[in-house]
């Protein structure tokens, strides 16, 4: 009996002295690993697992109803239990994912790059549209001043037999100056009623801004510049992003599924 342990031993520990020899061949320590293992295994001790109720995003009534009306043209007319969950999750989801695009698209086209370095400004558009406008009142002065030069010499003759044109010209001399005495009349109100206010009063620097909340502690770093004094105050603009109608049509436009569906369409009649 003696005899037969020790020959079980020491099939053991050649066994053990094989597995080392295995490991220590492959570059991997044993005790590391199970250190590593139990360390892992470590984090979930503790961890209370609680099971929490499935809340539907829309309305579970009428989304039955509405998904049984539909399934009637292709012959479903029994839902699972589970049906109407997976539609509200998947519904929530898309409608999130799509609300992202549109506010990112909304945050790029409020983006001004003018003061980035890595960009270089190469035309100005807005320029060059307000050039051309000023060429288009231009023209437009010099025609109106020719019009008034012909009807101010109507006006003046003195001719005895005037043709038709003629009285014609000279009713629209008197018409015309009219105007523009009417809109003397109007500025010279507008002086007097803007002189009768008062001029507009500054606002302080440390007065709380339309629309701005009061810094607390941890809403964000401080404004460059702000002052720091213990009576003062420091005011933050937040910035609100605002998405539209265009927004949300641009980033139906670019997905593959949406790119030809109906309701794009249909967004872009309104």
């Amino acid at each position: 009996k003696t005899k037969r342990c020790v020959t079980l031993c020491s099939y053991v520990i050649r066994d053990d002295d094989d597995i080392n020899d295995v490991a220590s061949m492959a570059g991997v320590n044993l005790s590391e690993e199970s250190a590593n293992i139990l360390a892992t295994n470590s984090e979930l001790v503790g961890i209370v697992t609680r099971s929490c109720k499935d809340e539907t995003f829309l309305s579970p009534t009428s989304l039955t109803r509405v998904v049984l009306q539909i399934g009637k043209k292709f012959g479903v007319g029994e839902l699972g239990t589970d049906v109407i969950s997976y539609i509200s999750h998947a519904t929530k989801q898309r409608l999130q994912n799509l609300l992202e695009k549109a506010s990112h698209v909304a945050q790029q086209k409020n983006r001004s790059f003018k003061e980035d370095g890595q960009y270089e400004q190469v035309s100005d558009v807005r320029t060059q549209l307000k050039f051309f406008e000023h060429l288009d009142q231009m023209e437009k002065q010099r025609k109106e001043d020719q019009e008034r030069e012909i009807l101010l010499k109507a006006a003046k003759s003195r001719s005895r037999q005037e043709d038709p044109e003629q009285l014609r010209l000279k009713q629209k001399a008197k018409e015309m100056q009219q105007l523009e005495l009417a809109q003397i009349r109007q500025r010279e109100a507008n002086l007097t009623a803007l002189a009768a206010i008062g001029p507009r009063k500054k606002r302080k620097a440390d007065s709380p801004v339309r629309g701005a909340t009061a810094e607390g502690p941890g809403s964000g770093p401080s404004q460059p510049g702000a002052s720091a004094g213990p009576g003062s105050r420091q005011f933050m603009r937040h910035r609100i992003t605002r998405v539209n109608l265009r927004d949300l049509l641009f980033c139906l436009e670019n997905e593959k599924e949406t790119s030809h569906s109906q309701l794009l369409y249909k967004g872009f009649l309104k």
